[in-house]
């Protein structure tokens, strides 16, 4: 049964123009497990806690996730179909250039590459932030240190290298059993923040209670600019956390049965992490520590769910619970390198990276070595302005985090777009949504480009360039990085690639294509 699996899978992939060159030893359910990884929802959750309460309060925790959730999910189901009709390592940038022609390709891949590799950048770094912030409740150290968080940042970086040179196997083996520590370690947070705290919000705080902690609009929480600015700054938190769930398409040529078994990991792993994030962050929400009888919300934007776990718990637990979530981290860190290792040996297979003949060798393990390494490297380099902060914080994470999101949602939106323009002559796989992709195509562009801008405006007014108080060090550079990125592309498309990237490079004869078929 499984040769016949594999034959299947080796045949589709032949039609769609390239060999089995990755070794294909993942099941249905490693493929989920690496989107359910990468999701991670207890990294993206508790990393950017802070940004979610200091926009909108709790009312930005209670409400906007579970609507942005669904908005994301629907996202997660356009993309389920087209990997179902194109199961290949690079396939987000595989389907724009079979949709839109080689430029919608080359730029589609370009955002996504970049993407993943800033999501796998602010992963560590926030990893390293929290093991951090574990020895300092443990008592190893006595001050918070932005040159130490490199430092583990940098030590961590170089372990989840060495974990994605080795087999492709492995790499299953330790994403299963990253699927049970977060389910685990989701279960005993919630647990540990509901039954240990003396007391906790009431329903009607978590659910009704606002806070305006931006600096916009002298902290008012009744204007119009905080219900239609202020909080969707706040939507980071859901996006942010609910994404890299690509993962799936990047696998699936490693993936048994991929034309339905990464199209539910795509829909799955979103589904459950939208109801175990929203548990969890409920938990984090009901335990916020009191002062006075009022909830201590101006104290959470800098210290975090740290602040939280310290004054609601004590220094024990709030160790304890932050090492677990570390430890998930770490888990997710290596899930995000293996995504874009995957998608980086894909876009290089298709010429489309300087040094692409380095990028895409494999080595004896049939893993992408090359591309590991430079992901990694180029991960670290971008990540060097974490070394500077602004009141203790350090904004470039954010901004990293930011440029994440913004990226790799971008990269989503053109094929999803094209898919929808080709309407019904575009050829569905076996799993599909039907006549659904006509509304469902067409909310997920829209609801990824109004968070997409959200996410370039001034998130603070000292980053605001016409604002008397304006600092460079407060600036948002996601959008000036992801302008400069994109003029850069431009220029290097007229100039050069549209001469030399016609898109996906056939790896096999036509010979083996048809011995497939007969």
């Amino acid at each position: 049964m499984t040769d016949t699996i594999h034959n299947d899978d080796e045949a589709h992939l032949a039609r769609l123009g390239y060999k089995q060159e990755l070794s294909r030893t993942w099941s249905g359910f490693s493929n989920f497990a690496i989107s359910f990884s990468i999701i991670s929802i207890l990294a993206g959750c508790l990393t950017t806690y802070g940004a979610g309460i200091a926009n909108g309060g709790p009312v930005s925790i209670s409400w906007s996730w579970p609507i942005i959730s669904i908005m994301i999910l629907i996202i997660g189901f356009t993309m389920s179909e087209l990997v179902s009709a194109m199961p290949t390592s690079g396939g987000i940038y595989y389907w724009a250039s079979k949709m839109g022609g080689p430029g919608a390709g080359f730029f589609t891949g370009w955002l996504n590459l970049i993407g993943l590799i800033a999501v796998t950048a602010s992963v560590a770094y926030g990893c390293a932030t929290f093991f951090e912030l574990t020895f300092l409740e443990w008592g190893l150290f006595d001050a918070f240190s932005l040159n130490r968080v490199f430092l583990i940042f940098m030590v961590i970086l170089a372990l989840i290298t060495v974990v994605n040179i080795f087999s492709s196997h492995l790499l299953a083996l330790i994403n299963n059993i990253s699927v049970w520590w977060h389910v685990a370690g989701a279960a005993f947070l919630i647990g540990v923040l509901l039954f240990v705290p003396d007391q906790h919000l009431t329903v009607s705080q978590v659910f009704t209670d606002t806070y305006n902690g931006s600096g916009w609009s002298d902290g008012s929480t009744s204007t119009t600019v905080f219900w239609f600015v202020i909080i969707p700054f706040g939507f980071i938190l859901t996006q942010y956390t609910i994404t890299g769930f690509d993962a799936s398409v990047h696998l699936s040529e490693e993936t048994q049965g991929a034309a339905k078994t990464a199209a539910k990991a795509i829909w799955r792993s979103i589904f459950y992490s939208a109801i175990g994030g929203y548990v969890l962050l409920l938990a984090v929400t009901f335990a916020i520590p009191q002062v006075d009888g009022e909830p201590d919300y101006a104290g959470i934007p800098a210290g975090g769910v740290a602040y939280v776990f310290d004054a609601s718990l004590g220094a024990n637990w709030a160790g304890t619970l932050l090492f677990v979530s570390a430890c998930a981290q770490l888990f997710c860190a290596t899930a995000c390198l293996t995504s874009t290792s995957r998608m980086m040996f894909a876009f290089s297979r298709d010429r489309a990276v300087p040094g692409s003949r380095l990028w895409s060798k494999v080595n004896a393990s049939r893993t992408p070595a090359n591309a590991v390494i430079c992901a990694a490297v180029v991960g670290g380099l971008i990540t060097l302005p974490a070394l500077k902060s602004v009141n203790g914080i350090p904004t470039a994470f954010y901004a990293v985090t930011s440029v994440s999101v913004i990226g790799l949602y971008f990269s989503f939106a053109i094929p999803i777009f094209l898919r929808w323009r080709a309407g019904d002559s575009f050829e569905v796989g076996s799993w599909n949504n039907g006549k659904k992709y006509k509304w469902m195509n067409l909310v997920a562009v829209i609801e990824i480009v109004v968070v997409g801008f959200m996410l370039m405006l001034p998130t603070s007014p000292f980053g605001a360039p016409w604002r008397d108080e304006f600092t460079w060090a407060s600036v948002n550079y996601a959008p000036l990085m992801l302008i400069g990125v994109l003029l850069l592309l431009t220029i290097w498309w007229l100039v050069s690639a549209r001469r030399w990237f016609t898109g996906p490079v056939k790896t096999i004869d036509q010979a083996v294509v048809e011995a497939f078929d007969s």
